[in-house]
């Protein structure tokens, strides 16, 4: 007989909403507020342009596994019992970077804390997935999306403010404030109803049966390959841009730690907007074309952004550009959980959003390659074109049916 998970009362969507996006939020701030460290944290530990980027990209490479490991464990034991320990995890190791001697075992703490932060995702937009009604599914993925964002505002407003009072050791131990929220969820929280109902009268299925399932029939092959290169065009844009734009503001323009933090907010502010916006255009027209249109918005927003030269144009151009490059993470969630069932939901968001976190995990160690060969305006400019990769990659490979319950594991 399959395992059952004990349920207190089944998630209503107001509390699976609360669930996912405290979690999510949580990991924005921790790996901005690592970026807006990354100055001090090289000159206390000496370290060159492309290790301070490696403690980003280990963290994500960190994700890949956790990722891995804590999606087949939703779907296995549950989203809630998992969530917490992921957040559990994560809070410990990004604590424990505060007592980091060197570069050695910060890197090890950061990669630990990636391996927890790999699982909030996933769970958490298979939990809403199961919790919100099918029509409304790519607004409600879009609001998880946008937990990142309020994550990565509180920091951009945050570090300015604490880092040179508590230093960038005090910065991590800040992070030990999710342990708090995932206790406060553990306890009013019970498992979505989908869920246990699968669990109650599906087959119990391994590790291997669930991979397989994201490979069943060419047809959710084409899918896996789709999101996985629309997953790594994201992460690597996004964490490009945003690990290394306080440091391009202030070696290009000389922007003091405030103000590279308001430019970077009103960017982060764009991508806010955007992800709302494909929630809710998602839900009323056709997804994929939704997708095509950020993608090629994110292609020109990119090139121009960074051939400006006047402050105030670059205030206004980052917030568009933002809307673009970071908006299309509003339609991942609901696009992996109509393409996959349920015994593999969690697993298909964890495993195929984090190989593609720990493929853009490299952006923010390209781009400094890059900046030390050529400058930081070409480098950005070079990353327009992984943009039309993507478009390729939604003509072509990803499905154009949409929504209402309906996956291609249920179709194909």
């Amino acid at each position: 007989m399959p395992a059952t998970t004990p349920i207190k009362n089944h998630a209503t969507p107001g509390k699976a909403m609360l669930a996912s996006v405290t979690g999510y939020a949580m990991d924005g701030f921790d790996l901005l507020i690592l970026g807006f460290m990354l100055p001090a944290i090289s000159i206390e530990m000496g370290l060159s342009s492309s290790a301070a980027g490696s403690l980003v990209t280990w963290t994500l490479i960190g994700a890949v596994l956790g990722g891995v490991i804590f999606g087949h464990l939703s779907d296995r034991f549950g989203r809630i019992r998992v969530l917490t320990l992921t957040i559990l995890m994560f809070s410990l190791f990004t604590g424990l970077c505060a007592l980091a001697q060197g570069y050695w075992d910060l890197l090890a703490y950061r990669t630990l804390a990636g391996i927890g932060l790999g699982g909030e995702f996933g769970i958490g937009m298979a939990l809403i997935a199961e919790a919100w009604p099918a029509e409304k599914r790519n607004r409600a993925s879009a609001y998880v999306g946008m937990g990142w964002q309020l994550g990565v505002l509180a920091a951009a407003f945050l570090t300015p403010l604490l880092l040179t009072h508590i230093g960038w050791r005090g910065m991590f131990l800040v992070g030990l404030l999710p342990a708090l929220v995932s206790f406060l969820i553990r306890r009013t929280l019970g498992e979505p109803e989908e869920f246990v109902h699968q669990q109650r009268t599906g087959e119990t299925l391994s590790f291997t049966q669930r991979i397989r399932l994201l490979f069943k029939d060419r047809a959710t092959s084409k899918a896996s390959i789709g999101i996985f290169i629309l997953c790594s065009v994201q992460n690597f844009g996004y964490y490009g841009l945003m690990i290394w734009m306080p440091t391009y503001l202030a070696k290009n323009f000389g922007f003091s730690l405030t103000k590279s933090g308001l430019w970077t907010a009103v960017t982060v502010i764009g991508m806010t907007f955007g992800i709302w916006l494909f929630g809710v255009l998602a839900d009323r027209f056709t997804r994929w074309k939704i997708f095509v249109s950020y993608q090629i918005g994110a292609v020109v927003m990119v090139i121009v952004y960074a051939q400006l030269s006047d402050p105030t144009l670059m205030l206004f151009a980052g917030a568009l550009m933002g809307l673009f490059v970071n908006g299309m993470i509003g339609g991942y969630g609901a696009l992996i959980s109509d393409t996959y069932p349920v015994q593999a939901r969690a697993t298909a968001q964890n495993i195929l959003f984090n190989l593609g976190r720990g493929i853009g995990g490299l952006g923010p160690l390209v781009i400094g390659a890059l900046v030390t060969q050529v400058s930081f305006t070409a480098a950005i400019s070079l990353l327009a074109a992984i943009y039309l990769l993507d478009i390729y990659a939604t003509l072509f490979l990803l499905p154009k049916k949409q929504g209402h319950g309906d996956t291609l594991g249920a179709i194909g």
